[in-house]
């Protein structure tokens, strides 16, 4: 079992015709995603390796029954995809753009929130299930294995390395999703957490957090009150300084608050095993489930 996508799920991809649409498109159909259709305004007709393209979403949605969507449209203008798929009836949309601007995401996200929709990103690698074998981004598929441990990242480089240490530790995975690097994004720590403490097949959930915002400290909280499950969390930035962006838009310390110190307090606290290196993520969880 996975939450959100599974080997059911009917993806289309928005911008499929553009170079990384299309390269995306058909890396996630070979992993074996259920890749039933494309978008590209003008381009109804065309096909991209027996993958159907339409107009619009509409369209795509009546002819295909997709309920997953996958965006690859420029920044300055992927609000409107987003819109357009929610007013299509997609329930999860999955936006790989970086560097939207914050207000378009917000007014989008809005609407998203407001239908009931699930928006994962901007400026993420997507999310995978490697047990039942549905990938919708960009992230490696072969690193994963089958397994019923979450990973949750707001980071997609720090996340494949983390699978990386899992896998080879023989850790499966159940669901993997980056949450977005942009200073406004979608789902949650906290949003995916429920999912994971309602999902029977995942155990145990790793974290990765990093400087900037408060959704480590949001996270902690929940995990605290209600989540009952074993986390291993690691959150990078301990040796950024004050006012330095480090790799994301979201990842700046601000007037005191964001600082990693802050953020490793806060999940300690609510019980999280917190490392204070990278490298040492996978063996702590292998560690964790061997003892339970």
């Amino acid at each position: 079992m996975a939450i959100l996508v599974n080997k059911d799920s009917r993806i289309i991809c928005q911008g499929i015709t553009g170079r990384n649409g299309t390269f995306h498109s058909l890396a996630c159909r070979d992993y074996g995603s259920n890749m039933v259709g494309g978008v590209t305004p003008g381009k109804k007709g065309a096909s991209v390796e027996g993958i159907p393209v339409f107009n619009t979403v509409r369209e795509a949605v009546r002819e295909t029954g997709a309920n997953v969507s996958l965006i690859f449209i420029p920044a300055a203008h992927a609000k409107d995809p987003i819109l357009e798929a929610v007013d299509a009836g997609i329930q999860v949309i999955v936006c790989i753009t970086e560097g939207i601007p914050p207000l378009d995401t917000a007014s989008a996200l809005y609407t998203v929130k407001s239908e009931g929709r699930h928006l994962i990103g901007p400026n993420t690698p997507g999310i995978i299930s490697p047990t039942d074998r549905c990938k919708v981004g960009i992230m490696p598929g072969y690193i994963h294995k089958p397994g019923r441990v979450g990973v949750i990242s707001r980071s997609g480089t720090l996340t494949y390395e983390v699978v990386d240490q899992l896998t080879k530790a023989g850790v499966g995975q159940s669901t993997c999703m980056g949450l977005g690097g942009d200073p406004v994004v979608g789902l949650s720590f906290v949003d995916t957490l429920k999912m994971f403490n309602e999902d029977p097949d995942t155990d145990a959930v790793v974290l990765i957090g990093e400087i900037g915002g408060s959704a480590e400290e949001q996270a902690a909280e929940y995990i605290r009150s209600d989540f009952n499950k074993p986390v291993v969390a690691y959150v990078a930035g301990r040796l950024a300084p004050p006012g330095k962006r480090m790799g994301h838009a979201g990842a700046i310390i601000s007037g005191g608050s964001g600082a990693a110190d802050g953020k490793i307090r806060a999940l300690s606290d609510a019980g999280v095993h917190v490392v204070e290196n990278l490298t040492m993520v996978g063996s702590a969880m292998s560690k964790i489930l061997e003892a339970s």
